[in-house]
């Protein structure tokens, strides 16, 4: 862990004026499981560590719908920047002590997306059939990867979430910010790691209860398991993201 890690900070620490990425994310749930650092560290980047609240850190499986993607200040991209999401997710800190997030898979259901994901940030996305419906209060979210004959695609990884969205969340405890306010991702690249920043308004948080959780996205991402009962599940209606340029973390000697 770097000798000064910064703050868990609910809101951003910049507001990210000239963004190179803009885009939605919608109608999130988001379910954690309280993991040892020790069974997570080698899946994260180079010259990253496990970011930890009370000696733990965490899983996370986050279905949601992206919306409105779009470069620079231009328009958003019809139809390819709007579809269903989830991915697989931990947490964090890389030697400069910034907190972020490193994706161990992501589902999305646009083909385009998954490819430029891929080849332009070396994030590990795969092309799914997926879906996002509500009635009342309660959210299902279904994905099943499409099997493309090679690497961990021919396991035809698939999850099933239903939760009810209960009241908003006044002032969310410190645990809640941690898993949630974060404010860039780090993923491996040729050379070392890539710092990619984002800002977005402060979460609007509800309260959530797991209604049906069926999935195998986890183990498929090389996460240990089983991981029993979440230690929280939230729901957010969502939020407007910036991301800024990406800088390169240095692979250490």
């Amino acid at each position: 862990m770097p000798s000064s890690v910064e703050p868990i900070r609910a809101d951003p620490p910049s507001s990210t004026p000239h963004p190179l990425l803009t885009q939605s994310w919608l109608d999130l749930t988001l379910l954690h499981w309280a993991v040892d650092p020790e069974r997570v560290a080698p899946l994260l980047p180079p010259g990253t560590v496990p970011d930890t609240l009370d000696g733990v850190t965490y899983v996370g499986l986050v279905p949601f719908r992206m919306d409105g993607v779009g470069w620079f200040r231009l328009p958003a991209v019809p139809y390819l920047g709007s579809f269903p999401e989830t991915n697989v997710r931990l947490y964090s800190v890389d030697p400069l002590g910034r907190r972020g997030v490193v994706f161990r898979s992501l589902e999305a259901a646009r083909l385009i997306p998954v490819v430029f994901g891929r080849t332009a940030f070396r994030l590990p996305y795969h092309w799914a059939r997926m879906s996002v419906a509500r009635s009342g209060d309660v959210l299902t979210y279904t994905s099943v990867r499409r099997r493309s004959g090679s690497g961990s695609d021919r396991s035809g990884a698939r999850s099933r979430i239903r939760v009810r969205v209960g009241g908003p969340i006044g002032e969310p405890t410190e645990l809640e910010h941690f898993l949630t306010a974060r404010w860039c991702l780090h993923t491996g690249y040729p050379g070392g790691t890539l710092h990619l920043p984002n800002a977005h308004p402060r979460w609007p948080l509800h309260r959530a209860e797991l209604l049906d959780c069926e999935e195998d996205l986890v183990a498929a991402a090389g996460l240990p398991g089983p991981l029993g009962a979440p230690a929280s599940v939230l729901y957010s209606p969502g939020v407007p993201v910036r991301f800024g340029r990406p800088r390169r973390i240095p692979r250490p000697a």
